[in-house]
C-alpha cells in the first residue's frame, strides 16, 4: 500500500513531503491540520498516513459510523464522536490518550470546513489535559505540500501558543482558497 499511495500523493496529485513525524518516536501526539476546507483534505490525510507509515487516528461525529460506511471510518482509523451538548469533551477525548499506549490523533481547528476568524481551541485544552505535544500539519494546495513541524508541548500562555501555531500555517491555502484560514 505504502508504495501504492506514494505513486498516488507524487506522481499523479504532484505532492511533496516537508519534514516528518519522528517515526515512533512519538507515539502520542494531537496533529492539527490547517486549512481544512474541502473533502479532498481528508484522501491527502490518508495517503500521508501510508507515506509516513504510522497509524494515525481522527475524531469524527458518531453518525458517521454507521451503516455503509461506519466500518471502513473505523478501519481507516476513525474514532466516533458523541457531539449532544453539555458533555466534556476535552476531558473524554485526554482519557481516550490515558487509556491507549499509542495515540496520534488529528484535528481541524477550525472545526469546519467554511471560512472562520479563530480556531476552536479544544485541541489546545486536549493536548494539555492528556500532556501531549502538538504536530503542525499544511494542507497547502497552492504549493501541493504538507509541511510538518517539530513536535510542540503547549505552555501556560495559550495566547502565546496560539501565535506561535498560527504563524506556522502564514500563506497557506486550502483546496477552496477563499475558506483559507487567514493569519494575521
Amino acid at each position: 500500500m505504502k508504495r501504492i499511495s506514494s505513486f498516488i500523493y507524487h506522481k499523479i496529485l504532484g505532492w511533496k513531503l516537508v519534514g516528518d513525524f519522528k517515526g515512533e518516536e512519538i507515539k502520542k501526539c494531537v496533529i492539527i491540520v490547517v486549512p481544512h476546507t474541502s473533502w479532498h483534505d481528508f484522501y491527502i490525510g490518508l495517503l500521508i498516513r501510508q507515506l509516513v507509515s504510522l497509524k494515525i487516528s481522527f475524531l469524527g461525529k458518531k453518525e458517521l459510523f454507521k451503516w455503509p460506511l461506519g466500518w471502513y471510518f473505523k478501519k481507516v482509523g476513525g474514532i466516533p464522536l458523541d457531539r449532544t451538548p453539555g458533555q466534556n469533551k476535552v476531558e473524554a477525548i485526554a482519557e481516550i490518550f490515558k487509556k491507549r499506549k499509542e495515540l496520534r490523533l488529528a484535528l481541524a481547528p477550525e472545526g469546519t470546513r467554511k471560512k472562520v476568524k479563530e480556531w476552536k481551541t479544544g485541541f489546545y485544552h486536549i493536548a494539555k489535559a492528556a500532556q501531549v505535544p502538538v504536530i503542525m500539519v499544511t494542507f497547502d494546495f497552492g504549493k501541493k505540500q504538507n509541511a510538518i513541524s517539530e513536535p510542540f508541548f503547549p505552555t501556560d500562555d495559550m495566547e502565546k501558543d496560539l501565535k506561535f501555531m498560527y504563524s506556522f500555517f502564514k500563506g497557506v491555502k486550502g483546496k477552496v482558497p477563499e475558506y483559507s484560514f487567514d493569519v494575521g
